[in-house]
């Protein structure tokens, strides 16, 4: 005979045992609240980096492990939380939503829509935090990655895999360069995400409309973070903007990433820091300021064929106050990169846009990343650059110059304004070696240097109308055969004479 009694006893018993032995390990109560960090005690068995929720449904990520409590970023307005809450763990390590569904749409560094264009149905998701591909996995840099931007594509080429650094002080072009690279990889299989850390909402918006007016937007994504919203939430978002690049790599396909700007980044990791009591270093930075942003820029890389060849190329940018680049952040960042465009101040109030100073920019992937044509007219162009600077800095203390250096000196001015470039117009490959070679082989010498720019626009027009098959050769075969060089000849030649 069953006693009814007894079983319900038992029964009780061991819902009694099995509701305390959930709330030991898995609920814990807030005991400090204030900028956006709590400290949460009874979270023992906590993981690093996992996400904790909040009454209210905020999460939080863990950041420190202490013997009596943890301490938690929290990734939202710290305002409804309050001592005593209870806090719950979630299990999951932070993650965000990835694949197709992320393009052509804003989010926030979770992964949420912020265009207000409904929900996102992502079907994976992963962690923000991953190991970057071992030595074995890697391969070198060697297919090229098209700026449109004659300056870099010649002189300061980016690979695809590669990390190139844009610095320059604010206001000098720097996502100027980032937006047009992004425009030109329309139609190249290029996916892009674009992280904008800090920025206006209203500078955003812009972005946005500026590469939905180009019909860049469709294999685009923006993680945006404003300058308003907590300092954890700018600190994951290159980490998110990241995972969301390596799931296509992984699938083989090549991925650009942006991340505007990793001065305030690092800027908001000290804010983090600081508030978790973590010790401060040089210029108040924590101590692993420097394992931050190389942990993030080293997931960059060609993966090798049995990985499935996919790449991410990272462009990160930082901002310089007058110039320095021998501050903390900017040589830490110089130092885990594979080259850096400088941009000047100067350059750019002199109406040389983009205002690239080709002396101490450099790329250390260098011509293993260039189409065999580019390379046949870069170098030329290097040494011409290079020449023409080191004499424009001693002409200007001679009188009267003899005429080969004047000559040099004149060409290296139409040089110049050869890389002068407009924005949002960037140029196919064939279209730049055709300018270069026009002007590397002194056929601009006669032309006013203030009708360059207008002599570009025109002449690309002339050879696509007239003499487009030389385009497509160097196109199609990526080099500038002597068959070829005869026909730009010819065709520059008839140009000019119209010109």
């Amino acid at each position: 005979m069953i006693n009814a009694d007894e079983i319900a006893g038992i029964i009780k018993q061991r819902i009694a045992s099995y509701a305390t032995g959930t709330n030991e390990a898995e609920i814990g109560t807030v005991i400090e609240v204030g900028d956006n960090i709590a400290r949460i005690y009874g979270l023992d068995n906590a993981q690093s980096s996992e996400l904790v929720e909040f009454p209210n449904g905020l999460n939080g990520i863990v950041l420190n492990l202490e013997e009596d409590s943890v301490g938690v970023a929290i990734m939202g307005p710290d305002t409804d939380i309050k001592e005593g809450d209870k806090v719950r763990r979630t299990g999951r390590i932070a993650s965000v939503p990835v694949g197709e569904a992320m393009l052509g749409r804003v989010v926030n560094p979770l992964g949420q829509p912020v265009d207000g264009k409904g929900e996102i149905r992502a079907s994976e998701y992963r962690t923000i935090e991953n190991t970057a591909p071992t030595v074995i996995e890697r391969q070198g840099v060697k297919q090229p990655l098209q700026t449109g931007i004659r300056a870099i594509d010649a002189l300061i080429p980016i690979g695809k895999g590669q990390r190139e650094l844009i610095i320059g002080d604010r206001g000098t072009g720097k996502t100027a360069i980032a937006i047009d690279t992004i425009i030109n990889q329309r139609g190249q299989n290029v996916i892009c995400i674009y992280v904008a850390i800090g920025q206006k909402n209203s500078t955003v918006a812009a972005l946005q409309q500026t590469l939905e007016k180009h019909d860049a937007m469709e294999y685009t994504t923006i993680v945006a973070v404003s300058a308003a919203e907590p300092a954890s939430l700018k600190w994951i978002a290159p980490f998110a903007g990241c995972a969301m690049a390596e799931y296509f790599m992984y699938q083989g396909k090549d991925v650009l990433v942006i991340y505007d700007d990793l001065t305030r980044h690092a800027q908001a990791y000290r804010e983090v820091s600081l508030l978790l009591r973590r010790p401060p270093g040089r210029e108040a930075y924590p101590g692993d300021i420097f394992f931050l942003h190389s942990r993030l820029l080293e997931r960059a890389a060609k993966l090798s064929d049995e990985k499935g060849a996919g790449s991410i190329t990272a462009l990160p940018i930082i901002e310089t106050q007058a110039g320095d680049v021998s501050a903390y952040i900017p040589t830490n960042v110089i130092s885990i990169t594979d080259g850096q465009i400088y941009l000047q101040n100067g350059l750019f109030f002199q109406g040389i846009r983009p205002a690239v100073d080709v002396g101490i920019s450099v790329s250390r992937v260098g011509s293993s990343a260039q189409t065999k044509a580019m390379k046949s007219v870069a170098g030329r162009l290097k040494l011409d650059l290079a020449q023409y600077r080191e004499l424009a800095a001693f002409s200007k203390l001679a009188s009267d110059l003899d005429k080969a250096t004047q000559q040099q000196l004149n060409r290296g001015d139409k040089m110049t304004q050869v890389l002068v470039q407009p924005q949002l117009s960037p140029q196919p490959m064939e279209d730049q070696v055709a300018v270069i070679f026009a002007a590397t082989r002194g056929h601009l010498d006669a032309i006013a240097t203030n009708r360059i720019g207008d002599w570009v626009k025109r002449f690309v027009g002339y050879v696509h109308e007239k003499h487009s098959a030389v385009a497509d050769t160097i196109r199609e075969t990526g080099a500038l055969s002597a068959d070829a060089e005869k026909q730009l000849i010819a065709a520059i030649e008839d140009f000019n004479k119209g010109f």
